[in-house]
Order: C-alpha cells, then sequence, then structure tokens
C-alpha cells in the first residue's frame, strides 16, 4: 500500500531508543523527511547512523529535555527552520517512574505532569497553526495500554497518559474542520528498555529474575508474546496516510489482547 507520505515533513519526539526509533525508521522508509530528539546526544547520534547506514537517507536530530519549555521551543525551530513545516507530529515520551500513591512526593508529579501531558501540549500547540495553514496534519499520541486498563504500580502514567486521552480527543473535534486528525496508540507490553527496567525493578520485589518477569508478562497477553516496537510503528505510519484521513480522536491499543475489555 501506499501511504502517500513521501516528501511529508515528521517530528518524532523521544525517539533514540525504542518505541520512538521505530516509528522514525517506518517513516523513514516511507519517504518522510524526518527529524528526532531525545535527552542523549550520543544515542541520537548512534540512531541517526543506523538509519543512514539501513536507509541511506540523513535525518535531524537535537538534544531535547521535553521537561524544558526552551528545548521543545528549541526543537520545534530547528525543525521548521530545516525542513519549512511539520506534517507530522508524534508525541512519544519515556514513562513517569514506578511506583504507588504514597511512594510519590509532589515534585515527582510535576515532573511527570511536564514530561507526559505538557510537552505533548507545548509541540502541539507550535505545529498545529502550520498544519492549518496547509489545511493538512497528524498528530499521534504514543501512549500506553494503562489508560485503557490501568497498570498496578504505575500510578503516575495512569493519570497523566490518561489526561493526555481527553486532550487529544479535545483537539480532534477542534482541528477536524482543517483536515488535522489526533489519534493514540496504546501499547501494551512491548520490548522496550523501559519494560526491561520495570521488569528489574518488579524482580527485586518478587525475588525473581527479570527474565521470569517477561516471561510471566508474555505469559498475560493471549498470543503469549510481548509486541516489537515496530509493529507500533507500522501503525504510527498508517494513521499518518490519507487512507487513515477519516480517523481521527481515537485510541487504538496495541496489546495481543491483554485489555479484557470491549471497549
Amino acid at each position: 500500500m501506499n501511504l502517500g507520505l513521501s516528501g511529508k515533513t515528521a517530528l518524532v519526539t523521544a525517539a533514540s531508543k525504542g518505541i520512538g526509533k521505530s516509528v522514525a525508521e517506518e517513516l523513514v522508509s516511507e519517504g518522510c523527511n524526518v527529524a528526532i530528539c531525545s535527552r542523549t546526544r550520543s544515542d541520537l547520534e548512534q540512531t541517526a547512523d543506523e538509519i543512514k547506514q539501513k536507509y541511506n537517507v540523513d535525518i535531524s536530530w537535537s538534544v531535547c529535555d521535553l521537561n524544558k519549555a526552551a528545548d521543545i521551543e528549541a526543537t520545534f525551530n530547528i525543525v521548521q527552520k530545516q525542513f519549512g513545516k511539520i506534517d507530522i507530529l508524534v508525541n512519544n515520551c519515556g514513562g513517569p517512574i514506578p511506583g504507588f500513591f504514597q511512594d510519590m512526593s509532589d515534585e515527582d508529579w510535576v515532573h511527570a505532569f511536564e514530561q507526559v501531558f505538557l510537552s505533548a501540549v507545548r509541540f502541539s500547540n507550535y505545529v498545529i497553526p502550520g498544519m492549518i495553514v496547509k489545511q493538512w496534519g497528524r498528530i499521534i499520541n504514543i501512549t500506553s495500554i494503562s489508560v485503557k486498563q490501568p497498570i498496578d504500580n504505575l500510578i503516575l502514567s495512569n493519570s497523566f497518559r490518561t489526561g493526555l486521552i481527553g486532550f487529544a480527543k479535545s483537539l480532534s473535534n477542534e482541528f477536524a474542520k482543517y483536515n488535522i486528525t489526533v489519534n493514540n496508540i496504546a501499547p501494551g507490553y512491548t520490548l522496550t528498555n523501559r519494560l526491561y527496567d520495570l521488569a528489574v525493578g518488579r524482580a527485586k520485589q518478587a525475588g525473581k529474575s527479570h527474565e521470569e518477569i517477561l516471561a510471566d508478562m508474555a505469559k498475560q497477553v493471549p498470543m503469549n508474546r510481548l509486541a516489537r516496537p515496530e509493529e507500533i510503528g507500522s501503525l504510527v505510519a498508517f494513521l499518518c496516510s490519507n487512507q487513515a484521513g477519516y480517523i481521527t480522536g481515537n485510541t487504538i491499543h496495541v496489546d495481543g489482547g491483554w485489555v479484557k475489555g470491549l471497549f
């Protein structure tokens, strides 16, 4: 299927590893001009080199701490200056620290709010005016399956990722008339560094190995395996296409059947 994305410009946040990196690669393979950002320069350089070797394409990258408004503005300006437009925004971020309600300080709540929720608000605020002018745009938020079925010990993620769903639904209604779609993807257990770290933490609590914890996670999934990051990237690419132009305001879970509810 030709997704019609050749020549479109996409900005993918937190994209030096994991799901964000797979999203960037998928969009590059579809002919997009891709810009990525994350906090760590060495990871960005490595990812850019790997994509160059695999696809013979140079991508733009910038160091950006999603908790810092100045970094977000600088990243937007870099991409805008280089490409003159941003057609696609993929809001992705690492997960907030795990823990239960009484484990969290005020600072933890504020940090998670800025990381998960406010970063998406800030980037969306920058890109939407240009999308309105072009009468075309795609905003996709990578959230978590916790927005469908909250996960124990992830109080911060459960709270702010769910809030992002409400924000996205509001945006989708407000800007649909400009041919701008806004959707969310809620990955289930996916083989990323984040999942590995969670498994290590749970292993310490349970007195098990992290391999056992990962195996236990896979057993909870009807497909009996964990997701691959590229399976998320493929859905992002489709939602960016013209073929998906009538899909907006939705949250699609990619979880191998883990969520038990009907909706």
